[in-house]
């Protein structure tokens, strides 16, 4: 039998709209370790930019977001597995810089200039990069090479945008042993952070409000058993939501003290929105400590700067009716798993974006005082976290189980439930359910059926997932024929359909005619607009062929962001010395940086660093461990 420690580690990857994070359990130390990115930071923006020398994903990507709006692709998980015609990705694609457009068979595809080219990526291909940029840091954290991963998904994802992130997961060169839901996640990080991991608990609620998506769940912890009872949520409700409400408020702002002509250049700008955005996600955040702020930006209308101050008072109104959508779906969540506010016993905070005081005053309002909301993990790592815990008890169970994971057995179990029903087509167009949504997954349901003419020998069996009655209303994941039903009168035939799902949400759909014998089965998944096993391969070979460039363009990044740092920096200390001269030759270094630094090698940026240190003694240090 191998050792615990001698396996290659399962790390835990938190796939996040805005931020992503990976995490691996130590086996020596029984804890885990949130692993930090090549400049130290725990979470990386789920940002990918691309440029005329080449392609870097993470902070640089986002650091130079205003001044290549159209080419720095972000918030991409909103569009994961969803077709073009998809209401989502319609109003979604209006908000973003970069160029959303038709790749064939339905599937929206981002369109960039990369190295003077015109290119096109699937969401697929683009979360891959997120997810080798997580694998790139736990290789370089750990010293060895990462292989194997589990990944997280939002509790409300369907079936097609599960699949959508395994296939993310696949060109990225990890083998992705389980796709988890995020609060399951969540639940197991705060039962081990707590200590709670086998006390008995009936009604755990998680409450998770990320960058881009919302989940709540309602789970019972008994026995090293996480039974997660209900789930529910919005995969279109998050802090970049609250960002665009407040966005729009910021252009009327603008509209009311300067026009609409400068309202209206100030919104086709796709740097001056950059520039919004990033004002007013800062101004978000410094509202969860403050009563107002100021929201300033030099330069933004025609040369002119503008200004206004944000109280927490008018960003709560502004942001209300998410809040309520929010503490709706909670009420939701509770009734679905058959409780009630009263026999709630925790709440578990998970998401940066619980760090609104407006949505915890919500929280502790709705359970009338009576729950002290938990804040024992640090919301923006509880998920990787609870990732890494699973990879640990999966790998532990692959040796032979009987191993503990932070002081618990590998034989603890995860049952989460399916989020939307599934069932098949009926004459009509109707749906007949057979796994009803928040059935405990995995799970076998069958259902017997018949013919609806007479002598008929075939059967289409189409299946579908969704809460209407209509089919039409719905989401088709697949369809296969049965053939060799028994001929007879409609009506006279028994064909006992089956639905299997497995712990990662897979179905499989089987059919057999009780009288013939004959029958007929697939592995259903929604095939519409999915990534062919081609295409798959030629985006595994692309991303290892330009590790190196990606790399090379990141250290230069990091280098440029430095400089512009110490920069404003010294400039900072001259303009309270009044020393003109010196802050002149800083500004000349400001505009060289704006406008000549993309362009520039490492070795010219390089040069503008030492002479920053041959005039002004500052040594510019990039943050960074990790080649």
């Amino acid at each position: 039998m191998a050792s615990f420690q001698d396996e290659e580690p399962v790390i835990g990857i938190d796939l996040g709209t805005t931020f992503s994070c990976v995490a691996v359990f130590d086996s020596e130390t029984q804890k885990v370790k949130v692993l930090p990115n090549s400049i130290g930071e725990l979470t990386t923006p789920s940002y990918v930019a691309f440029t005329n020398t080449g392609r870097v994903v993470g902070q640089p990507a986002k650091s130079q977001a205003s001044m290549n709006a159209a080419n720095t692709v972000y918030d991409v998980k909103r569009f994961i597995g969803r077709s073009l015609e998809d209401p989502v990705t319609r109003e979604e694609s209006r908000r973003f810089p970069y160029l959303i457009i038709d790749g064939g068979d339905g599937r929206p595809v981002i369109e960039v200039e990369w190295k003077g080219q015109k290119e096109r990526f699937s969401p697929e291909e683009i979360s891959s990069m997120v997810l080798l940029e997580m694998k790139r840091s736990a290789e370089a954290a750990l010293g060895r090479q990462v292989k194997k991963a589990v990944i997280t998904v939002p509790a409300h994802f369907n079936d097609q945008q599960r699949t959508a992130t395994r296939d993310a997961g696949r060109i990225a060169g990890l083998e992705v042993m389980r796709v988890i839901n995020e609060p399951t996640a969540a639940a197991l990080a705060y039962g081990l952070h707590s200590g709670n991991a086998e006390s008995d608990k009936s009604n755990v609620l998680i409450f998770d409000l990320g960058g881009g998506t919302f989940d709540v769940s309602i789970l019972s912890m008994e026995g090293g058993v996480f039974a997660v009872k209900a789930t529910g949520g919005d995969t279109h409700l998050g802090g970049e939501d609250l960002d665009n409400a407040v966005v729009d408020w910021v252009q009327k702002q603008i509209e009311d003290k300067h026009g609409k002509p400068a309202a209206k250049a100030v919104k086709s700008s796709q740097r001056s929105q950059q520039r919004l955005r990033k004002a007013v996600e800062a101004a978000k955040r410094q509202l969860s400590t403050v009563m107002e702020t100021e929201i300033e930006l030099d330069n933004l209308i025609d040369g002119a700067a503008f200004n206004c101050t944000l109280t927490r008072v008018a960003f709560e109104k502004i942001c209300q009716p998410h809040f309520d959508r929010c503490i709706e779906t909670v009420k939701s969540v509770i009734r679905d798993a058959g409780a009630t506010i009263a026999t709630v016993s925790d709440v578990v905070l998970v998401g940066g974006s619980t760090r609104v005081p407006k949505i915890q005053s919500m929280l502790v309002d709705l359970f009338d005082g009576r729950i002290e909301l938990s804040k024992s993990i640090n919301p923006d790592e509880a998920v990787a976290y609870g990732a890494a815990v699973q990879g640990a008890i999966l790998k532990a169970g692959g040796i032979g189980g009987g191993a503990d994971v932070g002081g618990i057995s590998s034989d603890l179990v995860l049952l989460d439930v399916t989020p939307l029903s599934l069932g098949i087509e009926l004459e009509g167009k109707v749906m007949s359910v057979l796994i009803p949504r928040n059935t405990a997954i995995p799970c076998v349901k069958s259902r017997e059926y018949t013919t609806c003419e007479d002598y008929q020998t075939e059967i289409d069996v189409v299946v579908f997932e969704g809460e209407r009655p209509q089919t039409s209303a719905n989401n088709k994941l697949g369809e296969f024929k049965i053939s060799g039903v028994q001929r007879a009168k409609r009506g006279e035939p028994k064909v006992e359909v089956t639905f299997s799902m497995d712990a990662n949400g897979i179905l499989t759909v089987t059919a057999m005619d009780k009288v013939t014998g004959a029958s007929a089965n697939a592995d259903i998944k929604a095939d519409r607009g999915r990534l062919t096993d081609s295409d798959i391969e030629r985006m595994i070979a692309d991303a290892e062929r330009y590790r190196e460039e990606d790399m090379a363009l990141a250290r230069k990044i990091h280098l440029r962001n430095a400089l512009e740092e110490s920069v404003y920096s010294v400039k900072s200390s001259l303009t309270a010395k009044n020393d003109i001269v010196g802050i002149s030759e800083l500004d000349d270094v400001l505009s060289w940086l704006e406008y000549d630094s993309e362009a520039a090698s490492y070795e010219e940026i390089q040069k503008k660093c030492d002479q920053l240190y041959q005039r002004f003694g500052v040594k510019v240090e990039p943050r960074s461990h990790a080649n």
